[in-house]
């Protein structure tokens, strides 16, 4: 692609990227308020979050095998336009199994994080615009646009009570879905006619992953341990934990996350600064050990006001390794390799915590203690331990000496 057209796409995804997240804030608060209002409990919400995990996960892992074949800009469009469908999916059934059935095929995000489809398209795209010494920064403005974008639509659920007011009994959830609809068909115009990026003609020939497989697949099995833990606290599930245990309105809620959403993009400029002093591998796991510490505090707080002092502080720690592991994947492994890559290093971030919501729900029907934060804690903190343990020899360009460079 011509250089000058270059920030033109990247200006693109980026935008893309802060619209569905604003769209992801709003719908992870909303799910559980949504279902509660239909009659489903704890058990279902964590059912339909599973299923939304694992309809993700099933979709991204096919398409990153027929990634070096797809182009990227169409498969951009085309998963716009089932965001589209899902959200008017959810406005007008009511029945669970087939809430779970579009919860499935469509692109609902309870997490706090981007496990959709869209993220190893994205991904591959911006790492074949920027060059390695640019690679971190871009993804943590990306992930910042991510979380701001996250954060705004959290807060945005304060409107709920407005919408009440406003439109006929018990359709406010409704006209909400189909406001996250709507956001799909703007994301849908934004990505129709996106150019391809395709890698450079001699690396063209590798189908899926080559020389870098047992990186990607060591990676892929650390990367499900951690994403089977952060299922217990996807944000659909930790709203209802709040609910649940301190009583708090939808608004209050929102504000919380509001807050954890903003310092989570303010720790990824921190990020870029310290990923070039000590490291990606050692940013990735000095700032999450400590942010799951808290994690299991916050568990053990005994009023409201403490447990959010925890999840504000896990929240300015918690989010610094996302661009550092992202750029990290896109850096140990060959250009013609990197569909394959994202997608099989982030298909356990939906298949791993696609397993995890149901257990949570089914705890969180139990009581109200938050055992899911506990189980969340202690097998991210085995994760950032084995990480360090196994890749920390393995470096990026950026960071190997000029002898290993030139090996």
């Amino acid at each position: 692609m011509p250089g000058g057209r270059m920030p033109g796409v990247l200006a693109r995804i980026l935008v893309g990227r802060g619209m569905r997240s604003f769209a992801d804030g709003f719908v992870a608060l909303l799910l559980p308020i949504h279902l509660s209002r239909l009659g489903y409990g704890p058990a279902e919400v964590g059912l339909v979050a599973t299923a939304t995990l694992l309809g993700s996960a099933a979709l991204t892992l096919g398409l990153g095998f027929a990634g070096h074949r797809v182009p990227l800009g169409r498969a951009l469009a085309g998963a716009a336009l089932l965001m589209a469908a899902t959200g008017a999916g959810f406005a007008g059934i009511e029945a669970f199994w087939p809430l779970l059935l579009v919860a499935f095929v469509g692109t609902i995000n309870p997490s706090s994080g981007d496990v959709s489809v869209f993220l190893p398209l994205e991904h591959t795209l911006i790492a074949h615009l920027v060059d390695d010494a640019e690679r971190t920064a871009v993804f943590a403005r990306y992930s910042l646009i991510g979380s701001v974008g996250s954060a705004l639509g959290a807060l945005s659920i304060g409107t709920l009570h407005w919408f009440d007011q406003a439109v006929p009994e018990g359709a406010a959830t409704q006209v909400l879905f189909a406001l996250y609809g709507v956001l799909g068909l703007a994301t849908l115009l934004l990505y129709a006619g996106m150019p391809d990026v395709a890698p450079a003609a001699e690396h063209r020939r590798t189908a899926s992953l080559g020389p870098s497989r047992r990186r990607v697949w060591g990676l892929a099995a650390l990367f499900s341990v951690d994403s089977f833990g952060g299922g217990f606290v996807v944000n659909s599930l930790l709203a209802l934990w709040l609910f649940q245990r301190f009583g708090l309105s939808a608004a209050a809620t929102g504000t919380i996350f509001f807050v954890t959403g903003l310092c989570s993009a303010v720790s990824y400029l921190v990020a870029v600064r310290l990923a070039r002093r000590i490291g990606l591998v050692n940013t990735m796991v000095f700032t999450h050990l400590p942010a799951n510490i808290l994690l299991i505090l916050a568990a053990f707080a005994p009023t409201l006001p403490v447990a959010v002092v925890f999840l504000v502080l896990r929240s300015l720690l918690s989010q610094m390794d996302v661009p550092a592991r992202t750029s990290y994947v896109m850096a140990i492994v060959e250009p013609a390799e990197r569909p394959a890559a994202a997608s099989l290093t982030a298909v356990p971030r939906s298949l791993a915590s696609a397993l995890s919501p149901a257990l949570a729900g089914a705890m969180l029907g139990a009581g109200t203690f938050g055992w899911p934060l506990v189980c969340a804690g202690a097998l991210k903190i085995a994760y950032d331990l084995t990480l360090l343990a196994c890749f920390r020899a393995v470096k990026p360009p950026e960071e190997r000496t000029p002898p290993e460079a030139s090996d």
